[in-house]
């Protein structure tokens, strides 16, 4: 599997990957570079699925991940498994924004979808 390393050590890479999908999963939404923004949706999508399979083994490796956030699983579990159960994936949005003033990176918003698939 092909990912980015975005500039940082192994156990960094995977602490940074895993407080930003807490973040989203928490807050709704965050604002991010893009990089980060396309590997963080990997994760939060991987996250919700898990929530909507909802057996032991999946709450278990989403604490894994997660670094034990009882709070953060327990609204996957219970709220975001709910919201999304007729969604099929594609549980996130990246927004764009302007480029960020010191190194020109493109900033992005990294929201979680609100509307209903019909």
């Amino acid at each position: 599997m092909a990912y980015r390393k975005l500039g940082r050590t192994n156990k960094h890479r995977k602490s940074m990957l895993a407080n930003l999908t807490k973040e989203v999963i928490m807050n709704g939404k965050i604002e991010t570079t893009e990089t980060r923004a396309k590997e963080v949706r990997k994760f939060v999508d991987k996250m919700i699925s898990y929530g909507k399979d909802g057996s032991l083994v999946a709450r278990r490796k989403a604490l894994a991940f997660m670094h034990n956030d009882k709070i953060a699983v327990k609204k996957v579990f219970d709220e975001l498994a709910k919201k999304y159960e007729n969604r099929n994936g594609g549980y996130t949005r990246i927004l764009k924004l302007t480029e960020r003033r010191g190194d020109d990176a493109l900033m992005v918003i990294l929201e979680l979808v609100n509307e209903d698939v019909k």
